[in-house]
């Protein structure tokens, strides 16, 4: 793949040289070494063109097929929400894929769909990555070179834990991916300058802005965690008795099933009625104390009603 990729891109290159191809908004280098080279708009020319369609959409599918489980690994650690670890019907990670649709398209309406303007963002991107990546597994081989080979007796500290086994050319390994860290991250901050003002700010905006971002949602998870750790923590004392409120608006078959099922739950109930009108209130009374006696009663009723002869809790 490096070897076809490093044959395409010079020629490429030498070709657009060789044909005066300069980079357009409205046709693509590509586009325009096609047309020169094969006289035109032929069938060869749109052979060309849909076979740099269908790798650029398969490259563009590779995004929607990475970034959910990378946030979702993310979301794992506490970094973000805990949402974009979830599967959809279709055991894919949704919450992920429809984040950078939105994502996508919030960048095509800022530049206009320019794809001049959106390079930029794209080519800080995979160095940084690379970056990131090589400097990782030049971490990786430091720490490999760390243990002890095998054979030979090993140190409880360091025979535990996570580190990786030890590899007898971790020193040629790490010295390879950190040249190769030097390499790409020299070219993201040539990138970053030079292309500054054609759209690279918005990373340099945007990177620290994720950092942060990402430590408030961790922020936000770890004290969420403090909260409900068990780690000395001490258990309340048992409520032994609770005691159970029950509204009522009258005494039917719904208010005593209501009265049963709160002395299923506890022994102490009492109803509480609100009245307005006293003639209903003097016939809610007699209703309960035919069917519903055993249970106490706290009445509310409108001071005309004060005259009657009702408690106002029984």
């Amino acid at each position: 793949m490096s070897v076809i990729l490093g044959t395409l891109f010079l020629g490429i290159t030498f070709l657009a040289h060789e044909v005066g191809a300069v980079p357009s908004e409205f046709e693509t280098v590509v586009s325009q070494i096609a047309r020169t080279v094969f006289e035109g708009r032929g069938w060869l020319y749109y052979s060309v063109v849909g076979a740099t369609t269908l790798i650029l959409a398969l490259a563009a599918n590779t995004a929607f097929a990475g970034f959910p489980r990378l946030g979702a690994l993310i979301a794992e650690d506490g970094y973000l929400p805990r949402q974009l670890t979830f599967r959809g019907s279709r055991l894919v990670y949704s919450y992920g894929i429809i984040a950078l649709a939105v994502m996508a398209g919030v960048l095509i309406v800022l530049f206009n769909a320019r794809v001049t303007g959106l390079i930029p963002l794209y080519a800080i991107g995979v160095f940084l990555s690379f970056t990131l990546s090589q400097a990782g597994l030049a971490r990786h081989w430091w720490r490999s070179g760390r243990q002890l080979p095998k054979g030979r007796p090993r140190a409880k500290a360091k025979s535990q834990g996570r580190n990786p086994p030890y590899d007898r050319h971790w020193v040629v390994k790490m010295l390879f991916n950190a040249f190769g860290s030097v390499c790409t991250f020299g070219v993201m901050v040539i990138l970053m300058v030079t292309k500054f003002q054609e759209g690279a700010w918005i990373v340099v905006v945007a990177l620290p802005v994720i950092m942060v971002l990402f430590q408030t949602v961790n922020d936000h998870y770890d004290d969420l965690a403090r909260h409900l750790t068990l780690r000395r923590y001490k258990p309340p004392k048992l409520i032994r008795r609770q005691k159970v409120v029950v509204p009522i608006s009258g005494v039917h078959r719904g208010t005593l099933a209501a009265l049963n099922y709160a002395k299923s739950l506890s022994d102490d109930v009492v109803a509480v009625h609100v009245s307005t009108n006293p003639q209903k209130a003097e016939e809610l009374m007699l209703k309960w104390q035919k069917w519903a006696e055993d249970v106490d009663l706290a009445f509310s009723v409108p001071p005309t009603a004060c005259s009657m002869s009702l408690c106002c809790a029984m």
